[in-house]
């Protein structure tokens, strides 16, 4: 499984987890600060801003009260993910094809 954090750029940070490493909100934790190190790195405007947002679905590790405590400890703004919403998976137009080049 792969952990893909992107914007309209292009791919800020990805993580491989170990086989069998299930993304709970305590892993999900683990990989914020690697997150927030990257888009300190590649996108260094945005960091000086405080400008970034991160947006994620309604998956547990993301909803999940450990994930919102850090998010808030290290003022992480979160763009709502609205019910039901098709539009809002952009891997499937972006995402993928990158993917399946790299694999090949």
């Amino acid at each position: 499984m792969i952990i893909t954090f992107f914007d309209i750029i292009g791919i800020v940070y990805k993580e491989i987890l170990p086989t069998g490493q299930t993304v709970n909100s305590g892993f999900y934790c683990e990989v914020l600060p690697r997150l927030r190190e990257e888009v300190r790195r590649h996108r260094p405007q945005l960091w000086r801003e405080q400008t970034w947002l991160l947006h994620h679905d309604k998956a547990p590790s993301h909803t999940a009260v450990l994930t919102h405590q850090f998010l808030a400890k290290n003022k992480i703004a979160v763009i709502p993910h609205p019910p039901y919403s098709p539009d809002l998976a952009p891997c499937d137009i972006f995402l993928s094809p990158k993917m399946k080049l790299k694999l090949k």
